[in-house]
């Protein structure tokens, strides 16, 4: 006969089981429904005319994984480096690199989440922005983007023809490293939030950066962006206005927030067109 610490010791490991069942069980029906939204609207970019892979690289704590897409058996190419959302470097991301490298860029994608470990069972949009992403040190960030830069310029870009965009999290991102990276000829940042709660490891907002704005800077933004007040939109376009670099929103009234992510509910299709011609647009200007 079991001894009742024995029996104990079984059911909870019974009832461990079944939570780590029910969370996975979670995650993948929160994949399962991004990959039909996926099959739906998705963009897939074929890898005729160029090359993509996976390796890492040296960075403080660690070695960081990045995903990169190019033109094939081409050198000293401009470089772009895309900054994740909050789900990670995806199918998505990945495509995104992959239509940058047709157009002729170095695209660059590090996962910057990498040092939190596997973030996927965690499918609930605030509960990994509490426990993991509003955890990540700014700082660490920017250290990160300068080795992906550094990467870069030793594996065929342009040190000369370097700019960054991002999505979600990374449009954020995007705004700040512009203001850390002189080297950066343009920025892209979409839906990024603009004034959130500043923390120790978040310590400055975008928009109290302003003024170190480095780089020229354009914003891609929804008129109907649930987590992204039209007030925060418009006091950034007031503060831009006294930047010394050339700095510009535009927002899209109907849109809401993710409105270029091809795998989920939000996408509009003439907004991401317009936005993304917007950037190529940018970059071009630019020197890109």
């Amino acid at each position: 006969m079991r001894s009742p610490s024995r029996c104990a010791s079984a059911l909870a490991a019974i009832r461990m089981d079944r939570r780590n069942f029910v969370a996975a069980l979670g995650a993948v029906g929160v994949a399962i429904v991004a990959q039909a939204t996926r099959a739906q609207t998705a963009i897939l970019t074929d890898e005729v005319g160029i090359e993509s892979d996976s390796t890492r690289i040296a960075v403080i704590g660690g070695s960081m994984p990045i995903f990169f897409a190019k033109p094939a058996d081409t050198k000293t190419l401009p470089t772009v480096l895309v900054v994740e959302e909050i789900y990670g470097v995806s199918d998505y991301l990945r495509d995104v690199c992959r239509r940058l490298a047709k157009l002729g860029y170095l695209a660059v994608a590090p996962e910057l989440f990498f040092r939190q470990g596997n973030m996927a069972p965690i499918g609930d949009r605030p509960a990994l922005s509490a426990t993991t992403v509003s955890r990540i040190p700014d700082a660490q960030v920017m250290s990160d983007l300068d080795a992906c830069v550094a990467w870069a310029t030793n594996n065929g870009g342009d040190p000369r023809r370097i700019a960054a965009t991002g999505f979600d999290w990374g449009g954020r991102v995007v705004w700040l490293y512009a203001t850390h990276n002189a080297k950066l000829a343009a920025a892209v940042a979409w839906y990024g939030l603009l004034d959130t709660p500043r923390t120790r490891e978040t310590p400055l907002q975008p928009a109290d950066v302003v003024e170190r704005l480095k780089v020229p800077v354009l914003g891609l933004y929804g008129g109907k962006d649930a987590e992204i007040p039209p007030e925060d939109i418009e006091m950034m376009r007031a503060r831009l206005a006294l930047a010394d670099e050339e700095c510009t929103i535009v927002v899209y009234p109907e849109a809401g927030h993710a409105f270029h992510a091809d795998y989920r509910p939000t996408y509009r299709p003439a907004e991401a067109t317009d936005g993304w011609q917007r950037m190529l647009d940018w970059f071009k200007r630019q020197g890109m």
